[in-house]
């Protein structure tokens, strides 16, 4: 297929290698003209994917017309917050967007988006009102660009409200170091993919107060439990947050030294101001947007989240970690389930 991936940061170069690797024809797009004359100069992005080359079929634009120019399959490796923005740019005729042959949308940033509350397949039919929302899927699982780039086993679950669109995916996709899945339930893998994140920044700050093992295991247990309850309430099948988007991205995110949002939680637990810890990356950690959608998101749908709401009141008022985990551990006792 002719694909082209928008996003050059570490997940859109590793997606469009993969998709390389299986054959296709693929164009990288770049927001930054520098970065994309230093890509096609050096075939490679050290600042985000060091000692991974970039193979030569691979073509990378500055200009995302060109980029999606007779394009079958678009990949939005965008970050969530900005990904509107870009998708708004893209000028597809209405022929193209129906019928088995027509255009196929992948969105494989985690995030939910702020003011409107739209997961990124909302939000991507919302912009592209002429594309079917069954020719919108997303891509998530326990996937960290450092390890899938250097061919390390992998699985991720591809979801979309019509399941041929899934299978689709998860064959263009699918490699014997990249085994996909497909799923009809595109609510909760974007959901789980997203809101563990959150939950993320949540055991970060636990490693950095050393609070322990037991309190990270507790965060991560009870933190899957809120997941799936926003989940649930917006539609999604609950056996989802058992799966690779749910449990298995929520695993992998809070305990991996990939981990941005968990990197996040780490200094904040040390520490550190937000502002300043922002300041010193240069990717970004989804986390931080999210834990206001996510919080927003809970408050409408009426479902009780107190760790996504204490993550909340650190990160964007200033609550001492310490307090929030007391707070935690001190509230009305409940039932398990």
């Amino acid at each position: 297929m002719r694909i082209a991936v928008l996003g050059a940061g570490s997940w859109g170069i590793t997606l469009s290698i993969l998709l390389a690797e299986n054959s296709h024809q693929v164009s990288l797009w770049s927001y930054s003209k520098e970065d994309a004359g230093r890509m096609r100069a050096t075939r490679a992005n050290p600042d985000f994917l060091p000692g991974i080359t970039i193979p030569e079929s691979v073509r990378v634009e500055d200009d995302l017309d060109s980029s999606v120019d007779g394009a079958e399959m678009i990949v939005g490796a965008v970050p969530s917050q900005f990904l509107r923005s870009v998708v708004s740019r893209l000028k597809i005729p209405r022929s193209r967007g129906g019928g088995a042959g027509g255009l196929t949308v992948v969105n494989v940033a985690k995030g939910v988006e702020n003011n409107t509350l739209m997961t990124m397949s909302e939000m991507l039919h919302d912009t592209l009102p002429d594309l079917p929302s069954s020719r919108i899927a997303t891509l998530s699982g326990p996937s960290h660009a450092e390890e899938v780039s250097r061919r390390i086993p992998t699985t991720v679950v591809a979801a979309s409200t019509d399941l041929e669109t899934a299978r689709l995916v998860q064959k263009v996709f699918m490699l014997p170091h990249f085994r996909v899945y497909a799923s009809n339930d595109i609510r909760g893998v974007e959901i789980g993919g997203s809101l563990k994140n959150v939950i993320a920044i949540a055991a970060g700050i636990i490693d950095g107060a050393d609070l322990g093992d037991n309190t990270k295991a507790a965060v991560m247990t009870r933190g899957i439990a809120e997941i799936a309850r926003v989940g649930v309430a917006m539609g999604a099948h609950i056996r989802t947050f058992s799966g690779l988007s749910g449990i298995g991205d929520l695993m992998v995110t809070c305990m991996s030294r990939h981990s941005r949002n968990r990197y996040v939680g780490v200094e904040i637990g040390k520490g550190r101001r937000l502002a300043d810890i922002v300041g010193g990356m240069v990717m970004v950690a989804e986390g931080i947007a999210t834990t206001e959608s996510a919080y927003a998101l809970a408050r409408r749908v009426g479902v009780e989240v107190p760790i996504i709401s204490e993550v909340y009141r650190i990160l964007f008022e200033e609550k001492d970690p310490l307090v929030a985990c007391h707070d935690l551990m001190t509230r009305d006792p409940k039932g398990e389930l």
